[in-house]
């Protein structure tokens, strides 16, 4: 099965992260039992995953609306309602929609924590060690035994200048044995790749390439600036530096 589907759902948030209203119908669901989840033939919601966290939005039908507020992963992607919100039985013809703002800034965030891995993995060859993100502000952990002087600043000033050089991003899926042939495609300190036939890879352009799952922006010139708020000493050998959106 193509990695653009997972179980009885079509993802359009792979297909077109641009995506934000798309008319479907529901393959599954219990009325009986909200917190089971609802499974759609084609969804833009982002599941969460690889420390983005889920979308939000909501389920229009027949006049009711019912509130998405995170998804339970297994052989299909349940979309998880607001407690108490009406469940759209099987077979029924429902209007997705996301939260806009909340989706376009976590697709900023993630797209910024990239530029930063490969700014960090280009000028100082360490590899990550951890990360995650809420909508506008990101961690990310590095092995890097030694911090020079000035390592904030000279950071933030570098991303952002990547930032401004408008890199294009491109996503394609590789078979595994492609995507194996990228040298450093896993920047991630212990990690492999997904042993899975194909493989979703994220290109900044000139900077960064990485087998990922999220949803991003389609040049670096769409982030906006970024500001590294804090370098903190996480181990011997850990550094954790926390950003937020500017602007």
């Amino acid at each position: 099965m193509s990695v653009e589907f997972h179980g009885h759902t079509h993802r359009l948030d792979w297909a077109d992260p641009t995506v934000r209203e798309w008319d479907c119908t529901v393959v599954w669901s219990d009325p009986a039992d909200p917190e089971a989840g609802i499974v759609l033939d084609r969804s833009a919601f982002y599941p969460g995953g690889g420390g983005q966290p889920p979308d939000y939005g909501v389920l229009l039908w027949q006049g009711v609306t019912t509130r998405i507020i995170g998804t339970r992963k297994g052989d299909d992607f349940f979309l998880l309602p607001a407690p108490g919100d009406p469940i759209p039985s099987a077979g029924t013809a429902v209007r997705g929609a996301l939260d806009d703002v909340r989706r376009s800034t976590l697709m900023r965030t993630h797209s910024a924590l990239h530029v930063l891995c490969g700014t960090v993995f280009r000028d100082f060859g360490v590899l990550v060690t951890g990360g995650n993100m809420e909508p506008g502000e990101a961690r990310m952990d590095f092995n890097l035994p030694e911090v020079p002087p000035g390592f904030k600043q000279l950071i933030e000033d570098t991303v952002n200048k990547e930032i401004l050089n408008d890199r294009r991003i491109d996503v394609r899926v590789l078979s595994k044995e492609a995507a194996y042939a990228i040298p450093g495609l896993v920047r991630t300190q212990g990690a492999a790749p997904p042993d899975t036939p194909e493989l979703r890879i994220v290109e900044i352009v000139g900077l960064d390439v990485q087998a990922d799952g999220g949803t991003h922006v389609a040049s670096t010139g769409q982030i906006g600036r970024i500001e590294v708020t804090k370098v903190e000493n996480k181990g011997k050998q850990n550094r954790r530096v926390r950003i937020r959106l500017a602007d």
